[in-house]
């Protein structure tokens, strides 16, 4: 059995970044940009308007000016002024040829067909977008590492990208096992219990924006789990067992393991809830084997598998960890280290009720889980904690 810090840098060393693929642009948000992009275009690539008004030659402001066309965003035209002249202009659209400033349309008169300038703070290049002004042709776009938001895909949309090199999302596929599951909505049999453990590692892997994700059932039979394992292998990155992880007769995802050819980099970690936690390799696929309990597989989800999952595409991990005043005193034993499901608000943690790994209604309401030294025993209100902050 090993400490948790051990346990995570075992997993962190144990981990490779998945190799970059290129992506169409519209399928990328939320990746992480394995290579530097360049822009190829001066955006805009022409003068522009950045108001609806009129363009003219700045030394004419103070002249009485003829109308001689319009110039709209789109058009394929071009029209040139001449000293004397303005044209009507539209937000987004070219500059006339020879026009350098646009006044905006509120800020003219017009006196018998005669356009006449009223903007004394009307300035050389007012309301233009020079060519170039977002991005020149050859310049750094954007750096490799950077999370493509929202805001990144536009961006990169506008300055005409199509594809990108990424850090693909790792496959993921969660193995649950256990004779004594009923899926919600059917009617429990004796003995029975409803699987939510699926239900809650998918909702967790979705909000990271896993989507290639298949669920498979195994009975406590080694034979059966071999072969769901080794088939969940196939195409999975990532698989996530869940129970069978023990040492009980019908605990069979360590000896499965063995028969798949993973090796086993650790099983067992000095933990409360979670301590029968199993990791393994198999070349460059990633098996965890999770408690069956429901509180430890979240807990070991966002102590271990989740900053494995970041590493693997390159985010960064969500699970913030801070410090946070106590608000009730705390005993246990030592030689475990405590997760403790809780409430963080304003600089200060409270322990919530039912922490006990078979219970999740806490867990439902936890926003941190609160993490209790492993040799330490007493814990007094007021005192310093270590606390992990949950995504939300």
């Amino acid at each position: 059995m090993i400490t948790v810090s051990a346990a995570k840098k075992l997993i962190s060393d144990s981990t490779v970044a998945l190799d970059p693929e290129v992506l169409d642009l519209e399928n990328a948000s939320g990746h992480i940009l394995a290579d530097d992009i360049y822009a190829q275009y001066d955006i805009p690539a022409f003068k522009q308007s950045s108001m609806d008004g009129y363009a003219l030659k700045f030394e004419d402001r103070e002249k009485k000016l003829l109308l001689v066309g319009e110039m709209a965003a789109g058009t394929d035209t071009s029209i040139a002024i001449k000293a004397g002249e303005t044209s009507r202009i539209f937000t987004g659209a070219p500059l006339p040829e020879g026009a350098d400033t646009v006044v905006m349309q509120e800020k003219i008169r017009v006196e018998s067909g005669d356009i006449n300038i009223d903007d004394p703070d009307l300035k050389l290049g007012s309301n233009v977008r020079d060519k170039g002004a977002e991005i020149r042709a050859g310049e750094l776009a954007m750096h490799s590492g950077n999370l493509l938001t929202p805001a990144a895909i536009g961006f990169l949309a506008g300055i005409g990208i199509h594809k990108v090199t990424v850090f693909p999302m790792p496959k993921v596929s969660i193995v649950v096992t256990g004779k004594e599951l009923q899926q919600p909505g059917l009617q429990l049999g004796f003995g029975q219990v409803y699987e939510s453990n699926s239900y809650s590692l998918s909702a967790a892997l979705k909000a990271e924006g896993i989507a290639d994700l298949i669920i498979f059932q195994a009975d406590d039979d080694l034979d059966i789990l071999v072969s769901v394992l080794e088939k969940a292998m196939a195409t999975a990155d990532v698989v996530l067992l869940t129970g069978g992880v023990s040492v009980g007769d019908y605990d069979f995802v360590i000896e499965a393991s063995k028969r798949c050819g993973v090796q086993q980099v650790f099983h067992k970690v000095r933990q409360k809830p979670g301590k029968p936690l199993y990791f393994g390799k198999k070349d460059r696929k990633i098996v965890f084997g999770l408690p069956g309990n429901p509180s430890s597989v979240l807990s070991c989800y966002y102590n271990y598998v989740l900053p494995c999952l970041k590493l693997l595409s390159k985010k960064e991990d969500r699970v913030i960890e801070v410090t946070a005043e106590l608000a009730h005193s705390y005993k246990k034993a030592a030689g475990l280290t405590h997760f403790l499901k809780g409430i963080y608000a304003s600089g200060k943690v409270s322990l919530l009720t039912a922490q006990e790994s078979f219970r999740l209604s806490s867990f439902a309401q936890a926003n941190c889980l609160i993490c209790m030294d492993e040799e330490k025993m007493e814990f007094a209100a007021g005192e310093s904690v270590q606390v992990l902050l949950l995504p939300s």
